[in-house]
């Protein structure tokens, strides 16, 4: 960033930084101990769709590498497209694999980039649950390289629970890279994964 760009109060973009998803299964560890939340073994990365041989390609590569995995416990992993728009590659794992889990989400990440997709990659999430049923994500931006929990209510409306989502942020900002502007903590209603 050179002067100009300071004076003009132009910033560099942050770049995504997939590594930080391994931090995940420390993460856990420390949510569980804070709130009794548990992985639920799914988790989804969601891209904008995107139209052509290329990127079926990649798509097709990406389904096939994971699914080659003889240590899955269930479906294979599947591509599903939300009702807006977006397509997510949802992978499920045994819940104590929350590492090989984590293994999936990042090498879809890295699949979609090294093919030139990776400004389609939105975000990337690892579903958490609690004894009572309450569901939580743990959200990786990609373009912000940042992480965020989205806490639907259980009632089936779309309303957040504002309160465990704060308590969340507090037991991980050790752990994770939190987003602090509470503006980007996108809901992702209906999401795979969750």
């Amino acid at each position: 960033m050179g002067l100009l760009d300071i004076l003009l109060g132009r910033t560099k973009p942050t770049v995504a930084d997939l590594d930080r998803l391994f931090g995940l299964p420390s993460a856990a560890v420390t949510l569980e101990a804070a709130t009794g939340f548990t992985p639920t073994g799914q988790g989804a990365v969601c891209f904008a769709t995107v139209e052509g041989a290329a990127f079926e390609q990649s798509h097709r590569e990406v389904q096939a590498l994971l699914d080659a995995d003889t240590d899955r416990d269930g479906p294979p992993v599947e591509l599903l497209r939300d009702d807006y728009g977006y397509s997510w590659l949802v992978s499920r794992r045994a819940p104590d694999q929350l590492s090989a889990l984590v293994n999936d989400l990042h090498a879809v990440n890295s699949q979609l980039e090294a093919n030139g997709f990776g400004p389609q990659l939105l975000c990337s999430l690892a579903g958490f649950e609690d004894l009572s049923g309450r569901r939580l994500a743990l959200v990786y931006l990609y373009k912000r390289g940042t992480f965020y929990p989205f806490a639907p209510l259980p009632d089936g409306t779309q309303q957040r629970d504002n309160a465990l989502e704060l308590q969340a942020r507090a037991a991980l900002s050790g752990d994770l890279r939190i987003e602090q502007d509470l503006s980007r903590w996108f809901p992702v209603w209906g999401a795979p994964g969750l």
